[in-house]
């Protein structure tokens, strides 16, 4: 579910109105509304292929405003930056979302779509003068047909279309490029030329948490990074981990003995624990039974009372004898995944919860 935290104002800059092509309309300013923040999702999810996140982040924004057209527009625009095979795969799911709504009664705008370009428009000179806009002078003269298809089409006849505005492209490319590993470079510049178009910082700085929430972490931490580059800001990486290999889960029941948000799946035989950055939970001790660890993804430690710290990664198998006060968990820049189980159970096993790990201790231990 797309959650609203607050309102964000984008104001498109002045300054920029005169090297609009003729057929953009100049908005003083935006806000980041549900629509908008839908557009983000879509194509962050369009981008990393989750079609079914896809439908229902489609579906949540038809409920929050969000027109036909205005989603035709930004999956079409991004086949210039995810290729066709992804585009046209969320075009596909697209019209049988609308379609579904159609059959169902379901509300749904069509929108419009945009203005016809004005006689004589040449696509090609103001692709260039847009891609300089956004971007400084750039030249692909070693392979001139890329450096045509991007100045005459993307930036002459994409960005000429005004069913979306330029800052809601820009929100629309950043977040569909965060989602693609090892573009980097390529989202950093974006980042910059979505400043220029006029996306305020702050909006540019609440796009990490709804990617977080709505399509996965990886996805936002290398936002994160992109702005902390950009802006100039210290900005520590963070390990992530796939969940596809190995279920989230649901918040953790016993979170109340955890520092920081832990989650449980229940896999066969065993318990799958995930531990975001920071979160450890409290000493502890097993009575009447032996507890297992297997780490299968990220990094953190484990400690028993009065030892020096273990640490975990992919593959060490930590077995805590019964009656051991110990404590594990994430390391603070990683998140971290365990399986758990239990043997040699006697009647009346139990749990013992205890204090909290000392914070001064923990992080002393994150940084060895």
């Amino acid at each position: 579910m797309i959650r609203i935290t607050k309102t964000i104002v984008l104001t498109v800059a002045v300054a920029l109105v005169a090297h609009m092509p003729l057929c953009l309309k100049a908005q003083e300013k935006m806000t980041l509304t549900p629509r908008l923040q839908t557009l983000s999702v879509v194509a962050a999810l369009e981008a990393k292929g989750d079609i079914e996140g896809l439908r229902n982040a489609l579906n949540e924004g038809f409920d929050n405003g969000l027109t036909v057209s205005e989603a035709k527009e930004a999956l079409s625009q991004l086949y210039a930056y995810t290729g066709f095979p992804r585009s046209l795969n969320a075009i596909s799911v697209l019209q049988e979302v609308v379609s579904e709504r159609e059959s169902a009664g379901l509300s749904l705008a069509e929108g419009r779509d945009a203005d016809p370009l004005p006689d004589g428009y040449n696509s090609l000179k103001q692709g260039t003068e847009v891609q300089t806009l956004l971007f400084g002078p750039v030249n692909f003269a070693f392979v001139p047909q890329t450096d045509y298809y991007l100045k005459a089409h993307l930036f002459g006849d994409i960005f000429a279309r005004n069913n979306l505005s330029w800052p809601d492209r820009e929100v629309v490319t950043v977040c569909a490029i965060s989602a693609l590993e090892g573009c980097e470079s390529q989202l950093r510049s974006h980042v910059a030329s979505a400043r220029k178009v006029g996306v305020a910082d702050d909006a540019l700085k609440e796009l990490p948490a709804l990617l977080e929430s709505q399509v996965g972490i990886d996805v936002a931490e290398r936002l994160r990074g992109a702005l902390a580059v950009v802006f100039g800001e210290p900005y520590m990486p963070v390990a992530t981990v796939d969940f596809s290999l190995w279920p989230k889960g649901d918040v953790n029941p016993v979170s109340q003995y955890f520092s920081g948000r832990s989650y449980l799946a229940q896999l066969d035989g065993c318990m799958n624990v995930t531990f975001e950055p920071g979160c450890r939970n409290f000493w502890h001790i097993h009575h009447g039974q032996v507890q297992v660890l297997v780490c299968v993804a990220g990094r953190g430690w484990y400690q028993e009372w009065g030892k020096e710290p273990v640490e975990l990664k992919p593959g060490v198998v930590i077995s805590v004898p019964e009656g051991v006060k110990h404590w594990h968990g994430a390391a603070k820049d990683s998140w971290m995944q365990h399986l758990t189980y239990h043997t040699d159970v006697r009647e009346g096993a139990s749990n013992e919860w205890l204090e909290p790990v000392n914070d001064e201790h923990y992080q002393g231990l994150a940084v060895r």
